[in-house]
């Protein structure tokens, strides 16, 4: 209890130094002289509305996606630190990474997010913002601190290509950037648009997206970006129906909906090998027709949520689902 009481203190400390102005983050906001074109630019992001007076210069990114975004839109120079990959950055982005400081392996104590003097946060997930943690972005906000929130985390009706786009736009807009937002939007959507020549006129392959679970299985539900990729790639989500993007059922459901696929997200510490061998053992699923077939497609996690990574998503798994139509 010490220990925690005497962490609790030191974050309060530095939440209340950082909020009294003396910070770089809050002088590069200050600065005088005329406001850079664009500026000042007012965004509303899952409920918060931030205003920005020149473009941010200290960023930290938080989740891999919300990363790879910044690093995609040539922005490497504006972020001071990341955190919390799940698995390595493309390779196109791994010089531009390298340069950049890791704070943590996975989120970073309020303590050590705020050594960073950021003027921008980043989150992938809202979990990035845990208020328990002392990251919330109200107290953010407080310290002089802007946050943005990757819009999968927030938004109430289906997640589609449009959102990924809307992302990356509203992220480069934040940036004075926007230019460098049409040029990957182009390049994504070509990817897209080649798939989809290939699997013109195809049937829908009824796919189940396995992500975890012994008792229950957590599933991709419909308001994802994973049901996105899976109907883009020739498939049909068997749990499209699941209000969320994710959710558990039962695997009694998972068999009753009879998928001819399924699909792993791999991530963690439990093997792709090892999930396998758990749902072809499962006594549950034993007619169902992925399982008789051994038909298994792999995502890693951090292709199965919303950033640049969605059209080479789209792209493998379609391969995998419909490897007869990429001959």
């Amino acid at each position: 209890m010490a220990r925690l009481t005497a962490a609790a203190t030191a974050a309060a400390a530095l939440l209340a130094t950082t909020g009294c102005g003396g910070s770089p983050a809050e002088e590069s906001r200050a600065e005088t002289g005329p406001a850079p074109a664009g500026y000042p630019l007012t965004v509303s992001n899952c409920g918060v509305q931030t205003t920005y007076q020149r473009p941010p210069q200290r960023t930290v990114a938080l989740n891999q996606h919300a990363t790879e975004v910044l690093l995609a839109l040539g922005l490497e120079k504006s972020v001071t630190a990341t955190g919390y990959l799940d698995d390595k950055v493309l390779p196109e982005y791994q010089a531009a990474y390298d340069r950049i400081k890791v704070v943590a392996k996975e989120y970073p104590s309020t303590e050590a997010l705020l050594a960073t003097e950021p003027d921008l946060v980043y989150g992938g997930y809202s979990s990035a913002f845990d208020e328990k943690e002392g990251r919330g972005r109200a107290a953010l906000a407080k310290s002089g601190i802007h946050t943005h929130l990757n819009i999968e985390s927030c938004t109430s009706g289906p997640v589609t290509t449009a959102t990924v786009d809307e992302e990356v736009r509203t992220v480069a807009k934040i940036f004075g950037v926007p230019g460098r937002a049409e040029q990957l939007v182009k390049k994504m959507h070509a990817t897209l648009d080649t798939v989809a020549g290939r699997l013109n006129g195809v049937r829908p392959a009824k796919v189940f997206v396995y992500d975890s679970g012994d008792k229950t299985a957590f599933t991709a539900g419909g308001r994802g970006i994973g049901n996105e990729l899976i109907r883009l790639a020739g498939g049909a989500n068997v749990f499209a129906d699941v209000p969320k993007a994710f959710g558990d059922v039962s695997f009694e459901q998972v068999a009753e909906r009879a998928p001819e696929v399924i699909a792993i997200y791999d991530y963690g510490d439990r093997p792709v090998a090892e999930k396998k061998k758990f749902l072809l053992a499962h006594p549950a699923l034993k007619d169902v027709p992925a399982i008789k077939n051994k038909r298994f497609a792999v995502l890693p996690l951090s292709s199965a949520v919303l950033g640049v990574r969605v059209p080479a998503a789209v792209d493998s798994l379609a391969h995998q689902i419909h490897p007869d139509r990429f001959k």
